[in-house]
């Protein structure tokens, strides 16, 4: 294993995007869903106006300059290469941040914050609260290798970002995450309380229900999230979970239906009034596809259910060093802080936010920032 750490800037091939084009103008159609609202699916009306912009108007070069403003790294570690923004603050007081996407997410996620949180008197702030932040691709994601055998889930990587963390110099550090990005941040919290001083979650992945009694209203809107979840809105993670594969075929094969896949979601769990382009342009929600479609990572991505499901997340245990917790109000499962005790013993901090969903950093960036910094300012 190299202790080399790259500099890496995205280059997509020319290729890539001719065979792109090609491939939207010459998609073959679905018949149009039989009702007048999403619960069959992405509307086909909407996917294929996406997909004209997508062929003839974005502009990915410009979109990829923007990303390339941060500094990119590639380093192996167990045996993989690993992809990752490493944001310097001009601080000196800064504290390391490793902040981990999920999925249908990627680095782009947070492509707003981490200015502010790297640099916060340009932005308004106080440089006490200054962050150099770390920001990797999970495995099989965007720009990271993709694992050539199984074994990759949750504990794994959070054993493999803690490595990061030590190769980059960094002997104490802060995490956050959401999605898949919040399972491995509570597992970095469980397994290196050596190094880790504190975690940031806004999704309790693993965290199960405990009601006595009559549910409060807090816990009366959990259980509604996940009984609809479980009843309308996880076909997704049993197909990802069980058969990545044979799912694999048609992303990899048609960028409209990759789109599709991936966009649905922005319509279900971001707190957009009923379409994500409410809260999210057209371009940022591509600029998240792009780095799907780019990488050919639909099935590589999506084995991280396959991995963890019903396997190793079951088996991190509590977190070991103190919390914060946001809880979004249109986040597929609200945090209920209570249920959480046994999972995350020691929550210093737990911010029920005015508005927002599953893509806090995202859709609302200024609430996120403000959050994280108040509540990382009490573990400095």
């Amino acid at each position: 294993m190299s202790d080399s750490v790259r500099p890496f800037r995205i280059a997509v091939p020319d290729a890539v995007l001719t065979d792109l084009r090609q491939r939207l103008h010459a998609t073959r159609w679905p018949d149009a869903e039989l009702v007048d609202d999403w619960s069959q699916g992405a509307p086909l009306a909407w996917i294929q106006d996406m997909c004209r912009y997508w062929a003839d108007t974005y502009d990915w070069r410009a979109r990829e300059a923007l990303l390339n403003r941060f500094d990119q790294f590639i380093t192996s570690l167990d045996g993989l290469d690993v992809h990752f923004i490493h944001q310097r603050s001009p601080h000196p007081q800064a504290r390391p941040l490793l902040i981990t996407h999920g999925w249908p997410g990627s680095i782009v996620e947070f492509h707003k914050v981490i200015g502010p949180l790297v640099d916060p008197t340009a932005h308004g702030g106080s440089a006490d609260d200054a962050f150099h932040v770390i920001c990797p691709s999970l495995p099989g994601f965007g720009f990271s290798g993709k694992p050539t055998a199984t074994g990759w889930g949750v504990p794994r990587i959070a054993q493999v970002w803690a490595a990061l963390m030590a190769r980059l110099g960094y002997a104490r550090y802060f995490a956050q995450g959401g999605d898949w990005g919040s399972a491995v941040t509570r597992a970095i919290g469980a397994q290196d309380v050596a190094h880790c001083e504190g975690i940031h979650v806004t999704l309790a992945m693993g965290t199960r229900p405990k009601v006595e009694g009559e549910p409060t209203p807090e816990e009366q809107k959990a259980l509604a999230g996940a009984k609809y979840y479980a009843d309308w809105d996880s076909g997704y993670s049993k197909q990802q979970a069980t058969r990545p594969q044979t799912l694999g075929y048609g992303l990899a094969d048609s960028p409209a239906g990759q789109a599709a896949w991936i966009l649905e979601k922005f319509w279900a769990w971001t707190d957009c009034d009923g379409h994500p382009e409410n809260v999210l342009n057209r371009d940022e929600l591509l600029d998240n596809v792009m780095l799907y479609w780019a990488t050919n990572s639909a099935t590589s991505s999506a084995r991280i259910y396959w991995e963890s499901f019903g396997k190793a997340l079951g088996k991190i245990g509590p977190v070991g060093v103190p919390v914060g917790v946001a809880a979004y109000p249109r986040e597929i499962i609200v945090p209920v802080r209570h249920w959480l005790a046994s999972d995350y013993p020691d929550i210093r901090h737990f911010a029920t936010m005015p508005k927002g969903g599953h893509f806090a950093a995202f859709e609302q960036p200024a609430l996120y920032i403000d959050d994280i910094r108040t509540y990382f300012r009490m573990l400095r």
